[in-house]
């Protein structure tokens, strides 16, 4: 009994110290003030954990067909090159202002999470595109666009590495 009343008051004391923090308005939420390395590296977790568990039961489509990467290629450089950047580009406007920096999908990054697992990668892509990713800037795509539409996307992502700019510049073009 002695032991819940310790549990308890301990509970109560930590709710209470977190709720003065909270209302503190000390802890910064400037997009230009980085995160500590603890607090960031329990965020990355929490994202990497979570839309792994999410994504787990997607059933990934051949992506083969070269229309998805002409739709996809297209639908990219409208809504995403100007955060996650085109071949050869470093940095945006754009991506220089996010925090977190969104990563540049013009550079391969499958081996960095999937080990490369390329079906791991297509269906963690798609639903990063179609649900999006809270208080970090990217948009739920799923909202607007249809899942075929969307499966463009990821398909254009796993040729993209490959691009020369020359080559984004005639994939990507809107008739």
């Amino acid at each position: 009994m002695k032991t819940i009343k310790i549990l308890l008051y301990l509970g109560l004391i930590g709710l209470v110290g977190a709720s003065l923090f909270i209302y503190s308005g000390l802890f910064s939420i400037g997009a230009d003030t980085p995160h500590s390395k603890p607090v960031y590296w329990i965020l990355e977790q929490t994202r990497e954990r979570s839309i792994e568990r999410a994504s787990a039961d997607i059933e990934v489509p051949s992506l083969e067909d070269p229309s998805l990467l002409l739709s996809g290629g297209a639908d990219y450089n409208d809504m995403c090159s100007s955060c996650h950047l085109r071949p050869g580009q470093r940095e945006s406007d754009m991506s220089v202002g996010l925090y977190p920096p969104p990563p540049n999908l013009a550079i391969d990054h499958t081996e960095d999470h999937d080990h490369g697992d390329k079906s791991a990668t297509a269906r963690k892509r798609f639903w990063v595109i179609k649900h999006g990713i809270k208080a970090s800037g990217m948009p739920a795509w799923g909202i607007t666009h249809d899942e075929e539409r969307i499966w463009a996307m990821v398909a254009f992502l796993e040729k993209l590495p490959e691009l020369t700019p020359e080559q984004y510049q005639i994939i990507t073009a809107r008739d």
